[in-house]
């Protein structure tokens, strides 16, 4: 027989590994904090990270929470201290009812963050019970609540919400609510006029309202925020459901006058006051960088005529209804004019939009500008969308053209038009510099995109510096306007000249064979996508 097992030894030399572990645990946290992401970064930036990865934002909501979310606090000792202290981590519930009666008694006094996602029209006032509410009233008690993104398509789902947010007398003022975001698709009418009676909402950033609310308390919403950066009001009214007061031009300007800097205004129809024509007032939006505007011609441009637009505006967007020929050319018009010649920011590379028919035309110019050292883009965009249902076919079209030749056309360097805007070979030759064209249903006709035989130009190309072309909504071609597109790839590719070729087909067919065979030779990528079914047909060759 061996020897006799020593188990006081074994014993011991476990007792001395337990202890090297420990010792284990101590290097490994003393190298972690070694790193540079440990010493360089304050804990609070860390902490900032974290929440900005772990609960992002898009449009209207949060994303939510995803599945391993929180594995970043395995990393390190450090990193789970930094968590651990960032109540950012900790104040969001969920995107559902369900996930807030799950989550609500984790949160504590944490600054919270209420979203709710219930898009379905089914009833859900029912999951938020009296537990839940009373959760929620004790957040409005300790003005813990941050912010408040509701987007239900049940109204009735949201009233309790809101009643429960309301600040009573026994305390509570929503000082801290920094965002508002309300959506609602039903017909009941929210009124939300104690809410914002009863808030201070000194600290509130960002307001936006979209469905059937009902606010009586705009006078004491004008006083009480100082800075807002974002406001958007899009409410959806009937009267044969209730009466809705309507901003007034009063209260409208009164809020734009006391938060100075807003950065983004966007009004839609109910939004934009009813009085605004008979208003003296003019309003300094001296940090604006986004206007969007949509309802009938007299409030859009009655509004407009009270804004003091700076050459701090980015994004200019109309959508105008009810609108007569005289309207849009001597309004209309010389309202777009003005913007370009006194805005130099059109003077670099521009994208050119123009699209037209018989019963609305949308414009959009939009342009890059390249900052030094960098891959970074500043967008500048007008856009106008014109609804006149009433107005006789091609009478658009003469603004739209207008609008086109008021931009420095030789610094246009992606074009995208359809078939109702005319596209004739001078335009073509004042835009040298297109390098990306886009046209919606097209007419593959003889001399496609080609100079006029005999003509001036008939030896030269008209996009000589064009890199990709692309055929939206293309009809069912048969064999002429095959041979028509072939004849124009031959053309534009000759002089080993390398371009791009994406057809996306209106119809159901696959990709066609006879287009295949005879355009692939001649371009560098050929994709077609048709709108119906099958996956995109890729094709192509180096050069």
């Amino acid at each position: 027989m061996g020897p006799e097992i020593n188990i006081h030894s074994i014993r011991a030399l476990e007792k001395q590994i337990e202890e090297g572990k420990g010792d284990i645990i101590k290097l490994k946290r003393d190298r972690n904090s070694l790193l540079n992401i440990s010493i360089r970064t304050p804990p609070e930036i860390l902490g900032y990270i974290f929440a900005w990865n772990l609960v992002r934002k898009r449009g209207w909501y949060f994303d939510g929470l995803q599945t391993g979310s929180y594995n970043f606090l395995l990393v390190c000792h450090h990193w789970f201290n930094v968590a651990s202290r960032t109540p950012e981590l900790w104040s969001f519930l969920g995107n559902t009812l369900q996930d807030w009666k799950k989550r609500h008694h984790r949160s504590g006094a944490a600054p919270l963050d209420l979203v709710l996602l219930e898009e379905d029209e089914s009833d859900q006032s029912g999951l938020f019970d009296e537990p839940l509410q009373e959760a929620v009233r004790r957040h409005v008690m300790q003005d813990t609540v941050r912010q408040v993104h509701l987007v239900s398509g049940d109204s009735g789902t949201l009233v309790p919400i809101i009643s429960s947010l309301t600040p009573n007398d026994e305390g509570g003022r929503n000082e801290n609510i920094e965002s508002i975001i309300w959506h609602s698709e039903g017909f009941i009418s929210v009124d939300a006029s104690d809410f914002f009676a009863r808030s201070r909402l000194s600290r509130l950033r960002l307001l936006k309202f979209h469905g059937n609310f009902w606010i009586s308390s705009w006078d004491r919403l004008a006083s009480g925020t100082t800075l807002l950066t974002t406001l958007s009001l899009e409410f959806i009214t009937s009267d044969m459901w209730f009466p809705i007061p309507i901003v007034t031009a009063s209260q409208l300007f009164s809020i734009l006058t006391s938060n100075p800097n807003l950065r983004e205004l966007r009004l839609f129809e109910d939004g934009i006051p009813e009085d605004v024509d008979g208003y003296t007032f003019q309003a300094p939006l001296r940090n604006l960088k986004i206007l969007s505007l949509l309802g009938d011609f007299r409030r859009v441009f009655g509004l407009l005529s009270h804004l003091i637009l700076l050459e701090t505006l980015d994004q200019l967007d109309l959508e105008i209804f009810d609108t007569t020929e005289e309207d849009v050319s001597q309004t209309l018009a010389p309202y777009i004019r003005d913007h370009f010649r006194r805005d130099t920011r059109f003077q670099d590379r521009l994208s050119v939009n123009a699209c037209s028919d018989p019963s609305s035309a949308s414009i959009s110019v939009s342009t890059e500008r390249t900052k030094t050292k960098t891959l970074t883009h500043d967008p500048t965009r007008i856009s106008i969308v014109v609804d006149g249902p009433d107005l006789p076919p091609g009478v658009l079209e003469h603004p739209l053209l207008d609008l086109i030749a008021l931009v420095p056309l030789e610094h246009t360097k992606n074009f995208h038009a359809d078939c109702g805007t005319e596209l004739t070979e001078e335009l073509f030759l004042m835009m040298p510099n297109i390098e990306t064209l886009c046209i919606s249903n097209p007419v593959l006709s003889e001399g496609f995109l080609q100079p006029k035989p005999g003509g001036p130009h008939s030896n030269t190309k008209l996009l000589p510096s064009l890199r990709s072309l692309c055929l939206e909504d293309v009809p069912l071609m048969e064999g002429d306007d095959c041979g028509h597109l072939i004849m124009y790839l031959a053309h534009q590719t000759s002089d080993n000249q390398v371009i791009s070729l994406e057809m996306i087909g209106g119809f159901s067919h696959g990709c066609p064979e006879a287009v295949t065979r005879g355009i692939k030779a001649l371009v560098k990528e050929f994709t077609y996508v048709s709108r119906f079914r099958g996956p995109p047909c890729h094709t192509g060759r180096n050069i």
